[in-house]
């Protein structure tokens, strides 16, 4: 089957395409992970080039890896979601593959401005992006791990650019890739809750077409529990932030997010909709923000660059929410 790009299509419903399917209220949470783990390394702010650097690769490697989910998705979206770009025609298929391409290029040879693990962790990522919008996305658990790997390296190409030998890389760095890795794994199943109702009209084998909505989301729950206790036990373990108040602070901004999400969930008197399920997913994105940006708060001196930081992100992630998430997922008139 192809899909093909509609005749008669504007430049500005060209554009607007675009920016749907690179999901700023998602990509920025790469960004800011890598940036934290820069900060982390550094203990304060990196270099002014360096801090755009780590920041905006991800981004473009994450954006790379939308376009070509959303290559691999095409027929199962035209289920379910035929308004998106690609099957609404307003994105062709091997132009979304080009422009793809294009993110992924620019992202590697900027890397080459850092040090040479930023480049060479470019090519397991690009494996890990490779298989999980081709292979492991439809099949449960698997799918969840591979994205919770890729937000791993997203945090450490930021740890990388420090430019240290890997072995005079503190413990807690390391430990504290497995709090992102189970936060993100976390994060796509609770995604994946959204997408269940096409995922099991196309086949997919993800944990909640499998079990449900009920035993996912109490899934979800534990692992919530894994990684807010990991933090709290790392913090105080190896007390390594430069900040702790104002981490705290957001920490527990964060912490309230949560809890509102499964408050949500937990108190509906139906079986969760597609609607809730993505409203659920709303809140986890602002929780990301808030926890990616308690770490950066945590580790550098400014506290007003750190606030502008934050409030940068989460305004970018919460606009673009309301602006264009509900339409990317429903059916709407435009």
């Amino acid at each position: 089957m192809t899909i093909n790009a509609k005749p008669n299509i504007t430049l500005k419903d060209k554009i607007f395409a675009h920016i749907e399917a690179s999901r700023p209220y998602t990509v920025i949470w790469c960004g800011l992970v890598s940036l934290a783990g820069a900060c982390i390394a550094f203990k304060d702010f990196p270099p002014p080039t360096t801090a755009v650097l780590v920041t905006i690769i991800p981004m473009m490697g994450w954006t790379a890896g939308l376009y070509l989910t959303d290559f691999f998705d095409r027929r199962l979206d035209l289920i379910q979601k035929p308004h998106r770009p690609i099957p609404s025609g307003r994105i062709h298929q091997n132009e979304a593959l080009a422009i793809g391409g294009i993110f992924a290029t620019l992202g590697f040879l900027l890397s080459f401005l850092l040090g040479i693990y930023n480049v060479l962790i470019v090519f397991p990522v690009a494996v890990l992006v490779f298989t999980y919008a081709k292979f492991t996305k439809s099949q449960g658990i698997i799918g969840n791990i591979n994205r919770g790997t890729v937000i791993v390296a997203a945090y450490f190409f930021g740890v990388f650019s420090t430019g240290q030998p890997i072995e005079s890389i503190p413990l807690y760095i390391w430990l504290l890739s497995v709090m992102f890795f189970v936060h993100d794994t976390n994060s796509n199943l609770v995604g994946a809750i959204r997408d269940m109702w096409g995922d099991k009209e196309g086949g997919y084998k993800t944990i909640p077409v499998k079990y449900g909505t009920k035993k996912s989301i109490y899934i979800s729950l534990v692992l919530s529990i894994i990684y807010m206790s990991l933090i709290m036990i790392l913090i105080n373990h190896f007390n390594f932030l430069q900040y702790p108040y104002r981490f705290y602070v957001l920490f527990f901004f964060a912490f309230l997010v949560l809890c509102c999400m499964y408050l949500l969930i937990f108190t509906s008197k139906k079986e969760i909709d597609r609607h809730k399920a993505l409203v659920a997913h709303k809140f986890f994105i602002a929780e990301r923000i808030t926890l990616a940006s308690a770490f950066i708060a945590g580790m550098i001196h400014s506290l007003m660059l750190s606030i502008l930081i934050f409030i940068v992100a989460i305004s970018i992630s919460l606009i673009a929410q309301r602006s264009l998430r509900k339409r990317y997922e429903f059916m709407e008139k435009t």
